[in-house]
């Protein structure tokens, strides 16, 4: 492409970087998206951004979606894509956004891997028998009797623990969201368990209710790394990692209660869709739904 496109590009991750005040990482990721396209029309003589048509824009997605690119990936890439025709139209640079109606294909939805009560009882219930296990069971606990995320758990400082009460505070979840969460009696006794060990070891000066041997916060890494051991060491073959104690906090509850905007809001989902994944109910047990709450299904007597 000519040299004052590429200076368009430049000036588009200047505005991200000063005006939009976007994180380096955000900043780099746009910078790659832009540059792939940049390679499309490389490829198709296209020399500059201002007469890239909507057709060129569904090609370039529909060949990355044939290299591997999934639907999330690619919805990022059109978002760019989108907020650097933006700038090009508030500098008219460009006539046209061709990004604007182009949608990635649909992703195929999974459901997420949970595990069945017996087996949450046989992860959590084996015994520790180290000071470290004790931190590990009640970081585990916890996953599984509130439904927290690996970011939030890591980042709870003790003040947001009250033990009494049974509850406790996620200040900052996923969109800078907080919410306040009930702790199940057995995490509130694992973590009883914990707190006892934890404040031999560790200076006041540390807010951070989990901690390494040297008293410093534990990061999302160690803790993956501690299931993955813990799993080993109690012959467990399946790959278990920390969200999977948080989807089967989601499928328990919901089974149990039917009560879907109750556990939105103890994941704290911003949209009810999200939850939903977790609607994959057994269909022996909404049968018997059906038969107990429908007028016209229920059995007739002997």
């Amino acid at each position: 492409m000519l040299a004052d496109q590429e200076q368009l590009l430049v000036g588009f991750l200047e505005q991200l970087t000063v005006e939009k005040r976007a994180s380096s990482h955000t900043v780099a990721n746009y910078q790659r998206d832009i540059k792939r396209l940049q390679s499309y029309c490389v490829d198709k003589a296209i020399q500059q951004w201002s007469v890239v048509t909507q057709s060129d824009i569904r090609a370039h997605i529909a060949s990355r979606h044939r290299q591997g690119m999934g639907s999330s990936s690619l919805q990022r890439e059109l978002s760019a894509i989108r907020s650097f025709y933006g700038f090009l139209l508030k500098n008219r640079c460009a006539d046209i956004n061709p990004a604007q109606y182009v949608k990635a294909p649909k992703q195929v939805k999974t459901l997420p891997k949970t595990l069945d009560v017996d087996q949450i009882n046989g992860l959590l219930e084996a015994g520790a028998s180290s000071v470290l296990e004790i931190r590990d069971v009640a970081m585990f606990e916890l996953f599984y009797s509130s439904g927290l995320r690996l970011s939030e758990l890591t980042a709870l400082n003790l003040e947001d623990i009250d033990l009494h009460d049974q509850a406790l505070l996620v200040r900052s979840g996923k969109g800078g969201k907080s919410r306040l969460l009930p702790i199940g009696t057995k995490a509130i006794a694992a973590l009883n368990r914990w707190l006892q060990q934890r404040m031999k070891n560790t200076p006041t000066s540390e807010l951070a209710v989990f901690v390494t041997t040297r008293g410093k916060r534990l990061g999302q890494r160690s803790v993956e790394l501690r299931l993955a051991l813990w799993c080993k060491k109690k012959g467990i073959a399946e790959h278990i990692y920390p969200h999977m104690l948080r989807h089967s906090f989601a499928s328990h509850l919901l089974e149990a209660s039917q009560d879907l905007r109750a556990v939105q809001e103890l994941l704290g989902h911003s949209n009810i869709s999200t939850t939903q994944i977790y609607t994959h109910l057994d269909f022996q047990h909404l049968a018997e739904v059906y038969d107990n709450a429908h007028p016209r299904a229920k059995k007739k007597p002997d």
